[in-house]
This record gives C-alpha cells, sequence and structure tokens, in this order.
C-alpha cells in the first residue's frame, strides 16, 4: 500500500565540488573561507559528516508559490524527459574500495493518504483508459551511466536500473499521467492531485543479490498537459512578485533543480526488493536482453507438443484456471481474474485481453489461449524405404507411410539427428548422408544444401550399413 512520508530539509553536501550540479543556488549557504590550514581540514571534516551518502537531484524548478518549512512543489509537463542525478559521495560507505553496481527502483505514487488506500483501483481504472500506456518510463538514449534498465510490463509506475556509485549516473524519466487525471472533477492541472516521485537504492549483498536497503529519496510534484508546467510556473512566479516584501519572505525561493528528500524505504524495500528479471535480486531469474533498449523476461521456448499440452480447457474450474495462469506466467493478472473459470477467460476477445492485461501482454495470453505453436523453420516428411533379401535392417511388407520432421537451426547436424531418431539407428554411427541427385550421383548434405530444401519436400530413406568403420550411410531420394 503507498503511504505518506513525512519529508525533512533537502540534504546537500557542503564542499560544492563534490556534488557538482548547474544549478548553484541549490547550495542553501555557503562557507565561510577559512583563514589557516587547520580550519580547512576542519570545516571539510565536518561537511562530509553532514553530507548524505546519496543525493538525487531532479533537474527541474521548484514552485515559487511553497511557504517556508513545507515540503517544495515541482511541476513537471507530460511526457517529457526530466534528468534525475544520481550523486554519490565517494567519502562515504565502502564505494571507493570496491566498484559494484547498486539497484535503483523509481516509482510514481500517490502523495494524498485517500488516493493511497485506493491505489490498486486508481491504477486499474487508468490502464483501463489507457491500455498499452505507462505511467513511468526511462528514456534509455538520453540516459548516462544507466546499466541493464527494466521496465516491468505490469508495474506501469515502476522503474528500475542498475548504476555505478563511482561514475557519472543520470537517468531521464518521463511521466505520463497527470493530475487531473485522478480527481473527481478533472477541469484544470492546477487542482490535480500531487504525485510523489521515489528512489529506493539497494547494494549487492555476499550472494551477488541486490537486497540490501541503502537509500531511499522522494520529492513532491504535480503532472500537467504538455507546456502546461511552464505556465503554472509562470502565473506562481508572478503572484509572488505581486505581494509585498513582507509577505514574500514567507515563501521559498525558486530553485533551479529539485534535491529529494532522504524519506523511509518502500515497504517492500526493508527486507528485499520484488523479484524482477534480469536484475539479481533473492528470487533472480535471467534479467533481460534490453527492452526498448531495456529488457523482457527470458522464458524457455516451449516446443508444439508441449503448446499444444497446455492449453486451458474449457472445463477448467476457477482454481484450475489460476494454476492455468501461474504456469503460463501471467500471475500477475490471478487477482484480477480471481473468478474467471476456463470457458470465461476463452471468451474474452484480443481486444478485451489487450485492455485488461495491457498490449504485449495481452497479446501473449491471446496467443497462448488459442494455444498458438511457433511455425517451424522447415518441415520435411520422411519414409524409410523397404529393405529386402534378409538383410540386418528386416523387411517392411505394407505400404510406405511419411513422418514429419521439423528443423529449427536449419543444419547437416540437425537432420542428421532427427533422422537418426526417426530410423532409430544411433547419431554416432550415421557415418554420411546424402542426397540423390541427377542422373542418380549421390550429394552430400551441407548446411547450405539444408538451407535451401523446399518446405514440405518428401523424401524416401535408405539406409545402407558399412563394415570399416562399422555404421550406416543414409542416401535421401
Amino acid at each position: 500500500m503507498l503511504f505518506w512520508h513525512s519529508q525533512p530539509e533537502h540534504y546537500w553536501p557542503g564542499p560544492g565540488e563534490m556534488y557538482p550540479c548547474s544549478g548553484g543556488n541549490l547550495l542553501r549557504e555557503s562557507l565561510a573561507l577559512p583563514f589557516l590550514k587547520q580550519e580547512e581540514q576542519n570545516i571539510s571534516t565536518s561537511a562530509e559528516l553532514q553530507c548524505p551518502a546519496f543525493q538525487y537531484v531532479l533537474c527541474a524548478p521548484t514552485s515559487p508559490a511553497v511557504k517556508q518549512h513545507e515540503e517544495t512543489l515541482t511541476y513537471l509537463n507530460q511526457g517529457q524527459s526530466y534528468e534525475i542525478r544520481m550523486l554519490c559521495n565517494p567519502k562515504l560507505g565502502d564505494f571507493s574500495e570496491c566498484r559494484k553496481l547498486l539497484k535503483s527502483v523509481a516509482r510514481v505514487v500517490f502523495h494524498d493518504r485517500r488516493l493511497q488506500y485506493m491505489e490498486h483501483q486508481q491504477l486499474e481504472g487508468w490502464r483501463w483508459n489507457r491500455p498499452g500506456d505507462r505511467i513511468l518510463d526511462i528514456d534509455v538514449p538520453l540516459s548516462v551511466g544507466v546499466l541493464e534498465p527494466h521496465i516491468h510490463p505490469t508495474l506501469l509506475n515502476t522503474v528500475e536500473f542498475l548504476w555505478d556509485p563511482t561514475k557519472r549516473t543520470s537517468v531521464f524519466m518521463q511521466v505520463h499521467c497527470i493530475s487531473t487525471e485522478f480527481t473527481l472533477r478533472k477541469n484544470g492541472g492546477e487542482k490535480g492531485v500531487p504525485f510523489r516521485i521515489q528512489l529506493d537504492t539497494y547494494k549487492a549483498n555476499e550472494k551477488g543479490e541486490h537486497a540490501d536497503h541503502l537509500h531511499s529519496a522522494s520529492c513532491l510534484v504535480k503532472v500537467f498537459k504538455p507546456k502546461g508546467a511552464d505556465r503554472k510556473q509562470k502565473t506562481d512566479r508572478e503572484k509572488i512578485e505581486k505581494q509585498s516584501l513582507q509577505e514574500r519572505e514567507k515563501y521559498q525561493p525558486s530553485y533551479e533543480s529539485t534535491v529529494l528528500a532522504e524519506c523511509t524505504p518502500w515497504p517492500e524495500a526493508s527486507s528485499s526488493p520484488p523479484a524482477t528479471p534480469g536484475l539479481p535480486s533473492p528470487h533472480a531469474f535471467k534479467l533481460l536482453t534490453p527492452e526498448r533498449g531495456c529488457s523482457s523476461p527470458s522464458c524457455p521456448s516451449d516446443s508444439p507438443a508441449e503448446s499444444t499440452a497446455e492449453a486451458l480447457s474449457p472445463c477448467a474450474s476457477i482454481l484450475e484456471t489460476q494454476q492455468w495462469l501461474h504456469k503460463n506466467r501471467f500471475a500477475a493478472y490471478c487477482r484480477m481474474l480471481a473468478n474467471f473459470t476456463g470457458a470465461d477467460l476463452l471468451k474474452l476477445s484480443r481486444s478485451d485481453l489487450i485492455q485488461i492485461c495491457g498490449a504485449a501482454d495481452g497479446i501473449r495470453l491471446s496467443h497462448a489461449l488459442k494455444a498458438r505453436c511457433v511455425r517451424p523453420r522447415l518441415t520435411l516428411y520422411m519414409s524409410r524405404e523397404p529393405q529386402a533379401h534378409g538383410r540386418d535392417i528386416p523387411e517392411d511388407s505394407h505400404p510406405a507411410t511419411y513422418q514429419e520432421v521439423y528443423l529449427e537451426e536449419l543444419t547437416a547436424t540437425e537432420l542428421t539427428n532427427k533422422l537418426a531418431e526417426l530410423l532409430s539407428l544411433p547419431a554416432n554411427q550415421i557415418q554420411q548422408v546424402s542426397k540423390q541427385g541427377p542422373t542418380g550421383i549421390h550429394i552430400l548434405i551441407s548446411d547450405l544444401m539444408v538451407r535451401n530444401l523446399p518446405d514440405e519436400a518428401c523424401f524416401v530413406a535408405a539406409v545402407t550399413k558399412v563394415q570399416a568403420p562399422e555404421g550406416y550411410h543414409l542416401i535421401l531420394r
């Protein structure tokens, strides 16, 4: 469940050179220059002790219409890429001694308690109204130092990535929902609900799993339609400028960047982060091959026979349907489809499934329900040539029947192994496979020849046993 954090003062290190940033007015107070070397060392040491180990800076200006001692508020444009600088103090912690990667999880969550209690319903309603869209996204081409970014297909408001604390790291993020989408009356971004952008950072434990929580910070934002944030910022500034000097002193100045304030960790962060494909975790499975420059979960490819065997039966009960969803990697939707039987699920159209599960998983679920299997790259039909004259292989007096051979790799080795299995011969004793060509010549089968065989071609395999060395020659006619 989402919950509200009490926000302390923004942290920022005293020595400006430790955390370089374009917004010079981020420094709340400037240090007095020391006159003696000893005084300089004391100031440096005390400043380091007050500096946090981590600092996250959102490169967007804060609103000037926020009163003193209140948390800063930042306005963002929908879909615009905003830089978040991931800063780490190398003099604090053990990062100067080892160059281990850290994992950070970024979330867009509700600030209002009323919406926090209705989080699941609000997000499901947003998903239903905007199928295939996400609340939070990473702009991978603009990001610097971000490794293995992962966008979870079902957690629309969460992204995560690895980064090196000893190197410059900037992640560019986009928020695609606007604040008015979660209000009862949707008549203007100024009346929209505030969000929180929160980052939780983990380090790798002895097993190499990113399960140990290090730091959490968040900031308050409101999201407007494109260019709406700029207009709101201008309106707030003009409003403050019209007030008297005494009234202006009640408000904070507008800073060029927003420093995320340290906060309590996300509930899942206190123990371990949720297992996600491609990022090391207590229940990790191989992450990704980057999806969109990011990644997608790796999964074993099912053979046609296995896919057919796993088709959902129309007679499946609610329990059997839930088990089928788990087995086919749709566990994230079990709660939503808790009362569906097999017949109920099979009645849903492709568009219905896309609205429920999003574009990617909706199409995958549609294919899984139809038990659609991947067509093999090459299909051949083989029959064994009848043997006579009392040779080692007994004579088959029945009419020739053909069996299918499916090839995926299109290599001579794959064809040899499939023929050995079909003809019940040891694969290591097949010395040669050839194809009968024009005028009865025998052409040795090669990878290039296999790739150029016509699909659904029919062949009769003749088996010849040789003595020295002992083995078999196969001839395809």
